[in-house]
């Protein structure tokens, strides 16, 4: 599914007075607020998940084209965990 069937499918969940343009707004602005929460904090929704902001160690690698090696900065990732009753729908 992509960001156009889920606007199409938040659309029909809201019913017919719904339009596709109040959908988008509705996808948008959740998508929104979640960005900018995750930022700082957890963001759970019972029922869904947890997205999280998780932090990757500074590390050593190597160029697969040479084989020399190099680091790679730390950095931070927003991760998903799915909750039980999500998994259990899958």
């Amino acid at each position: 599914m992509n960001k156009t069937e889920l606007i199409a499918a938040i659309q029909e969940e809201l019913g017919p007075e719904t339009t596709k343009r109040m959908a988008t707004e509705a996808l948008n602005a959740t998508l929104s607020a979640i960005s900018k929460a995750v930022a700082t904090e957890k963001v759970q929704l019972v029922g869904f998940g947890t997205f999280e902001t998780k932090k990757r160690a500074a590390r050593t690698g190597h160029n697969p084209a040479t084989g020399n090696p190099l680091s790679i900065a730390a950095s931070s990732y927003v991760a998903f965990k799915a909750s039980s009753a999500l998994k259990s729908k899958g």
